[in-house]
């Protein structure tokens, strides 16, 4: 496997790794936090100190109110449990339970056992496991669709902060990469990895975007920490103009899109020179809504993916979506790359 600056390359190719690179370097960063102090994340292992339920229009079934209810868990990780499927088991928040990312509509869907004991578009939910530094947590569902909110995933943040998250006697596991590693896509796109090198757990992201629309170039560098992941958590999926128009036209001939409740309220829509409706977000004079949204509430996502605990070290995403997160994740397991920090 050949090696480059952000780390050794396990899937790519060299030249495209290099064309990426070179973009990402040249691209400046819009905000950068990283000399921010940030609270640290609690050094033992965390859960809800009580249930709540959030409610929201369907993200796939726009008629249907959907419900998510989170209850404490005193180990074990992140697990979904669909009630209206009896005859199947809860499954865990992991890499090896990822079903599909996702073709017209990318998300990320979790699924074990029976065919229909599955969730889609789980990781506006399962990155607060990361960005809240929460670790036990069983979510419950009567549908494979969740809500869809119109804040993003704010209405979320809100239940856990109202529930209040409570301390457990078993220190924190954290986990690192055993050395950088990096996975580039044709197109330039890549997204590596690298150890934690401070004292302390912690984990650092560096984050572009580069859109032929109005979102444009955005960048922001930032360490993970509530504070941050409760600012970003309003930000929405972004979809170009094109898309939206599709999905309420063609689309509406394939069950994947035909019901999909997008609106102008719960997604920022771009067109070729300008926004379609408001975007949030601004630094600047600059709306960095799509960036935060992509480190915060996709990347983490696929972190959140690592079940043995809680992820540090050094992320650097260039124009990377699910598959590539996922994939990366994936192989971390199938190389043998992860250790406790």
């Amino acid at each position: 496997m050949p090696e480059h600056s952000l780390g050794r390359l396990i899937a790519g190719t060299p030249e495209a790794l290099a064309r990426g690179a070179d973009r990402f370097a040249a691209q400046p960063v819009d905000w950068d936090l990283l000399n921010e102090p940030a609270a640290p994340l609690p050094a033992r292992q965390t859960t809800l100190q009580k249930s709540f339920t959030v409610e929201g229009p369907g993200t796939f079934f726009r008629r249907k109110m959907r419900k998510l209810t989170f209850e404490p868990r005193e180990s074990g990780g992140w697990w979904i449990q669909r009630d209206d499927q009896t005859d199947a088991l809860p499954f865990s928040v992991a890499a090896r339970n990822v079903w599909t990312t996702g073709d017209v509509v990318s998300n990320i869907v979790l699924r074990a056992g029976p065919l229909h004991n599955y969730l889609r578009m789980v990781e506006h939910i399962i990155a607060l496991k990361i960005g809240l530094g929460l670790d036990h947590v069983l979510i419950h569902t009567e549908a494979g669709d969740p809500p869809l909110f119109a804040r993003g995933s704010l209405d979320l943040v809100e239940g856990i902060e109202k529930a209040g998250i409570r301390q457990l006697d078993a220190p924190a596991q954290w986990w690192t990469v055993t050395e950088p590693v990096v996975m580039a896509t044709p197109s330039g796109a890549f997204l590596a990895l690298a150890p934690c090198r401070s004292a302390t757990p912690e984990l650092k992201l560096d984050c572009a975007v580069d859109f032929p629309n109005a979102l444009g170039q955005q960048r922001i560098r930032f360490r993970v920490n509530p504070a941050l992941t409760r600012y970003a958590s309003e930000a929405r999926t972004n979809t170009p103009l094109w898309k939206m128009f599709y999905c309420q036209t063609i689309g509406k001939l394939f069950a994947d899109v035909r019901n999909l409740g997008y609106t102008t309220e719960n997604i920022l829509i771009a067109g070729r020179t300008k926004y379609y409706n408001a975007p949030r977000l601004p630094h600047a004079g600059k709306s960095l809504e799509a960036v935060w949204h992509r480190s915060v509430l996709d990347l983490l996502a696929a972190i959140a993916l690592i079940e043995e605990g809680r992820f540090c070290g050094e992320i650097t995403s260039f124009k990377a979506g699910h598959h590539l997160d996922v994939r990366l994740v994936c192989q971390l397991y199938r190389h043998g790359l992860l250790r406790k920090f």
